[in-house]
């Protein structure tokens, strides 16, 4: 784009794609330049928000990225909005698989809420009861997505929930969002029946003889069991012992029956 068109111009749209690429991942509009656009989005990216478009950026360096103009609009604000709303479609309709979140344009369609507005609907929304549409009622109910697109879905989330890109990463004890959290009789009952006998996805299969040596030359050299947490488990959990001597016993509720299996450790 020109100096000359810069100073007329209301906006521009853009699209941003691999520079290997012709597809585009992302149409957006600016009152600035694409270039300088391009790097917003990138610091964005950087500070860790996320969302599908920022969770790409930091899987590509700023070279492997190219940003292109797609329209020079100079009526005004709106004709800007409008033109986003029908790249957005078009490209959709071309076969980009745009990470688009909205339709584009203008107002709520277009809308950026700030961390005080995203803050304020998550406190009103804790605890609300989610919409729950089993069976015939979900609208993908019998669908099935295809072998390309789980393919693509998985090299696309591939490593953003490892290590600190996990959004619980070095978050324990009361840090953690589950903490505390149990689960209910029926709950474990219903799930110990939906992964029981044939339900099971390792029901009736075996390791091969490689694969048992591998796990074998794996484990060879480390004690068993190989914590203190594991012999806890191990010697009093499974056979319902406990041990007044243990520290893992006494911080559980020490309400074990007397049967036959119970034993005191000397």
């Amino acid at each position: 784009m020109s100096d000359k068109d810069a100073s007329i111009s209301v906006g521009v749209i853009y699209g941003v794609r691999l520079a290997r690429d012709s597809g585009y991942r992302y149409v957006g509009l600016t009152t600035k330049t694409a270039a300088s656009r391009l790097r917003q989005h990138l610091k964005v990216a950087a500070s860790g928000r996320r969302r599908p478009f920022y969770d790409w950026l930091r899987k590509h360096t700023p070279e492997d990225l190219a940003v292109d103009v797609l329209e020079t609009v100079t009526t005004d604000l709106e004709a800007l909005g409008l033109a986003e709303i029908a790249w957005i479609a078009s490209r959709k309709a071309a076969g980009d698989r745009l990470l688009n979140l909205s339709l584009g344009g203008l107002g709520p369609t277009g809308f950026v809420w700030t961390e005080e507005q995203r803050e304020a609907a998550r406190v009103r929304s804790t605890g609300r009861q989610g919409l729950s549409r089993p069976g015939e009622l979900n609208p993908f109910h019998g669908g099935k997505h295809s072998e390309a697109q789980r393919q693509r879905w998985s090299e696309l989330r591939r490593g953003t929930n490892v290590g600190a890109e996990n959004i619980n990463f070095g978050r324990f004890g009361t840090a953690h969002p589950g903490y505390g959290r149990v689960m209910s009789p029926e709950a474990r009952a219903q799930l110990s029946e939906q992964r029981r006998g044939s339900l099971n996805p390792n029901y009736g299969k075996t390791a091969s003889a490689e694969t048992r040596a591998k796990r074998s030359a794996a484990q060879k050299g480390i004690p068993k069991p190989s914590s203190a947490r594991s012999a806890h488990t191990r010697y009093h959990t499974n056979k319902g012992v406990v041990s007044e001597t243990c520290r893992f016993c006494t911080q559980t509720d020490l309400t074990v029956q007397s049967s036959p299996m119970r034993e005191t450790n000397r």
